[in-house]
């Protein structure tokens, strides 16, 4: 009953929050029309964030007065809210987003996440996410481009015209390399060779890398533990997400990774990809780790004394 009771009262004002800030958005969104793009940039896109940065603060709130979560949150202390950072993260559940923007509120700038195209047609999420200047991604597969190959190359184009915009104000572009959420089927279906992560698709970094390179500081690589098992977001609606483990590592980009053609240099394909390996083979380390230190924990809370 009590579970009911919270996901009641987590939901409520959730959707409360939604509509109360979508609102304000979709009356401000028509100035975007009328105002140069530069004067879109350099005045309009302040007021956006900072309304989204509220609309992330007032989650925060609901969460913290609905959830008995225990954070176990560790990041660089140097983070800047008006850098410019490129951001990914494992990912598990849709509860990695509420997850990552309630630790990075503040810290950096409001994080944009890279958007599957057909996601804008979601009822309000979808039209603010637009307004709010998210980075839609229309990818094609090897089949369609087979069919179609007048499109080759135009999801690529897509995701640099979206980047584009970020260089005139401070920006974090999220996305997740896994471009998907694990679960046992799609680990098994892929052979992944780690044990706790789907293998990484790097071209989104690459391609944005490539459009506004020079803007990004670092990689913010974020590793996200749920120790009492993946929840679904329903579970976290209900307060059945006990605890969380987020660790967030500040990765420099090597210069030369802003400049190179993944598309079409191999080499500086298979370069990158092998950096970003890396980088993932640490990844999955780190969760064996903090899973192992955990259970370890937990052993030793439930010894009797003697």
């Amino acid at each position: 009953m009590k579970e009911k009771i919270t996901a009641i009262i987590a939901s409520s004002l959730l959707f409360i929050n939604v509509i109360f800030w979508c609102s304000l958005l979709f009356i401000l969104t028509p100035i975007k029309f009328i105002l140069p793009e530069i004067a879109v940039r350099k005045v309009m896109d302040p007021i956006f964030s900072s309304i989204a940065g509220a609309w992330i603060s007032c989650n925060s709130g609901w969460m913290k007065l609905t959830q008995n979560t225990l954070w176990d949150i560790e990041l660089p202390d140097n983070l800047n809210p008006k850098g410019w950072y490129f951001v990914s993260s494992n990912h598990q559940s849709w509860v990695d987003i509420l997850v990552l923007q309630h630790v990075l509120n503040g810290k950096i700038p409001f994080l944009k996440f890279f958007l599957k195209q057909e996601l804008i047609r979601v009822p309000i999420m979808g039209q603010a996410w637009w307004a709010l200047d998210f980075p839609f991604m229309k990818r094609f597969s090897k089949s369609y481009l087979e069919k179609h190959p007048e499109m080759k190359g135009k999801d690529v184009e897509t995701t640099k015209k979206a980047c584009e915009k970020f260089k005139y104000m401070p920006t974090s572009v999220m996305n997740f390399f896994e471009g998907t959420r694990l679960t046992p089927s799609k680990h098994e279906k892929q052979q992944s060779p780690y044990k706790h992560l789907l293998n990484p698709k790097s071209g989104g970094f690459a391609f944005a890398l490539n459009a506004m390179g020079d803007k990004f500081q670092s990689l913010l690589d974020c590793t996200i533990v749920y120790p009492n098992g993946t929840p679904s977001f329903a579970d976290f609606m209900h307060g059945k997400v006990p605890k969380v483990i987020v660790r967030i590592r500040e990765i420099p980009i090597p210069e030369e990774f802003c400049k190179g053609d993944y598309e079409n240099d191999i080499e500086f394909k298979a370069e990158f990809q092998s950096w970003i390996s890396t980088i993932w083979q640490d990844k999955d380390k780190q969760i064996e780790s903090l899973q192992k230190e955990t259970l370890i924990q937990s052993a030793r809370s439930h010894v009797s004394p003697i």
